[in-house]
């Protein structure tokens, strides 16, 4: 949980970092682009980064070869945790030492993105420990853990929350199943708490499963939902247009650029809006993101360090 010294420490810091923004006369600190690259013709472009072993500044490195727009959109932090409190019997968002240090160093780690144009979420992922997205018992519970994100987000200036409901062994701890109401709660809360913000959905788990409860439909309160099964095309069975669905997946390193090629092309051909990628890390991946970028925006990447 946070600590409210720190927190208040934390905001301080914060706070100068926004003020010295604004004397630079930008806007980066509240996520605004101060300095955005060129725009872009195309579907939008995801990056995952696992912060435990890499730096979310490996997303802002690459460039299209022709023009010099980003390669990528959005770049998710991954991953916050839902942990639980078996002493309260309650839900609350966890960051371990990786993330927080991101966190930490917002205007380092967070802003050079936004000032690019790119927005910067945060990823929440199950801990093994019973808490998640589809089991809170009541409308408030799920409310409160709304706050926290949301809270979250406003703390750090970021763009907004991604859901990924996986590893959350629900039952564990004596926590409840999965139930209908839980994550439509959870998600009407959030959007209520930060209508201006991105709501994204890795299309997985319990909770992707359960998002239409006593006549209320949430999946429009999303701004993306994307496959989560690498290398693969499936099509999110959530109610979105086109534009805001990633039937594309891929993990940068892995997934082969002949697939990657493939599933771009696809993506475009079909009409789709949203090309999603994971696992971006600091080695020069620009043979593996050009495969896509070629099918995407008609260009090679570049990679600067």
């Amino acid at each position: 949980m946070f600590t409210p010294i720190r927190r208040r420490a934390r905001r301080a810091a914060l706070a100068l970092s926004a003020a010295a923004a604004l004397v630079l006369g930008t806007t980066a600190a509240n996520g605004a682009p101060a300095d955005p690259a060129p725009a872009k013709q195309g579907p939008t472009s995801v990056a995952y980064v696992e912060v435990n072993n890499n730096s979310m500044l490996n997303v802002g490195k690459y460039t299209l070869a022709n023009g010099g727009g980003n390669v990528f959109d959005v770049a998710v932090i991954f991953a916050a945790n839902i942990n639980y409190d078996t002493g309260t019997q309650t839900a609350y968002l966890h960051f371990n030492e990786n993330v927080q240090r991101v966190l930490d160093n917002v205007a380092t780690q967070v802003r050079p993105l936004q000032r690019k144009g790119i927005k910067v979420l945060l990823s929440v992922l199950g801990n093994h420990q019973g808490a998640g997205f589809a089991n809170f018992t009541s409308q408030q519970a799920a409310s409160a853990f709304a706050k926290q994100l949301s809270d979250a987000v406003a703390e750090y200036g970021l763009d907004g929350v991604d859901f990924d409901d996986e590893y959350a062994e629900y039952g564990s701890n004596g926590t409840a199943q999965p139930n209908d109401s839980s994550f439509v709660h959870l998600v009407t809360a959030l959007r209520a708490n930060m209508p201006d913000k991105v709501i994204s959905l890795y299309n997985i788990g319990p909770a992707a499963a359960r998002l239409s409860y006593g006549g209320v439909d949430v999946s429009s309160a999303f701004d993306y939902a994307w496959n989560p099964y690498y290398g693969t095309w499936q099509v999110p069975g959530v109610a979105l247009p086109k534009s805001k669905l990633s039937p594309a997946a891929v993990e940068i390193g892995r997934t082969s650029p002949a697939t990657a090629a493939g599933l771009a092309r696809r993506t475009v051909d079909e009409g789709y809006g949203v090309y999603l990628t994971y696992n971006l890390d600091g080695s020069d991946r620009s043979a593996d993101v050009s495969a896509f970028t070629r099918e995407l925006y008609g260009s090679e990447a570049v990679h600067t360090p």
